[in-house]
Order: structure tokens, then C-alpha cells, then sequence
């Protein structure tokens, strides 16, 4: 069984200062927005009739533009590309993730960005747009760690 169990990538050694705080003033980076509270929120975004979903580097580019345009700290990502194709990948953020799985023999991805506190998953939308061009993008929200 330890065979099929691949190692841990890049593990964290130290804490990370992407974000540092005084203990006595720590926030839990929970958001109030129309008198819900919640930890932060999940888009999942379909990209169908997309453009360039086989080349790592180019996906990398425009995810981070994206992570970056919801105001997250990007903090380590990594891509795998498959042969025949496609790629899967995630950038860390400070404030959570954003994943890829691209096929583009069906001119499709399927992508999670999730953040927390004052990030703005929307703002990545226009991003994805330009850098993929698809001919029809379906979203769907999820808010995480709901309180009320």
C-alpha cells in the first residue's frame, strides 16, 4: 500500500509570515455580509469552449493575475501536465486556494478558487475570462464556515 502513497511536495517548515498579527489583537478573518457570517467564499467555475488549457505556464500566469485581482497572497503553487494532455494544478494562498483540472480535448476546466476574510472571489472571474476565452462560464457560490 505504501507504494501507491506518493511523498508530501513542499511542506512548510516554519509558519508563514505572509500574514503576521499581534496575538492580542488576532482576527479569526471571518467576513459579515448581510448579517451572515461566515470563514470566506468558494466559487466553483465550469470554463466550457476554453482556449489555451495545455500549457502549464500560461495557466500558472493567469491564475496568479487572478489570486492576486482577489486581493490573496499567493504563498507556492504548483502544475502537473499529462500526457496526452491537460494539466492540474493549485496556487496556495494565504487565504486558501485556487485549484485547475483542465481536458482540453472538450475545450473545458473545472476550477475552485476559495478565499477568506476580505478577498473577492468575483474579481477573478474577468481574469479567467480574458485568459482562456470560453464561450460559456457557469459559477456556482458556496460560503464556508457559515455561522448566520
Amino acid at each position: 500500500m505504501d507504494s501507491l502513497v506518493s511523498p508530501l511536495g513542499m511542506v512548510s517548515e516554519f509558519p508563514s509570515e505572509a500574514q503576521t498579527f499581534d496575538a492580542a489583537e488576532a482576527k479569526d478573518h471571518f467576513v459579515e455580509r448581510d448579517g451572515v457570517r461566515f470563514a470566506g467564499t468558494h466559487l466553483i467555475v465550469d470554463l466550457w469552449g476554453a482556449t489555451n488549457l495545455d500549457d502549464p505556464a500560461h495557466i500558472d500566469s493567469v491564475l496568479r493575475e487572478a489570486a492576486i485581482e482577489t486581493g490573496a497572497t499567493i504563498l507556492h503553487g504548483h502544475f502537473h501536465h499529462f500526457h496526452p494532455g491537460g494539466v492540474s494544478g493549485v496556487l496556495v494562498l494565504a487565504e486558501s486556494h485556487v485549484s485547475i483540472h483542465t481536458w482540453p480535448e472538450r475545450s473545458y476546466a473545472a476550477l475552485d478558487i476559495f478565499v477568506c476574510g476580505i478577498c473577492n472571489p468575483y474579481k477573478a472571474v474577468p481574469i479567467l475570462k480574458k485568459g482562456f476565452l470560453p464561450e460559456r462560464v457557469q459559477l456556482a457560490e458556496h460560503k464556508r464556515g457559515l455561522i448566520g
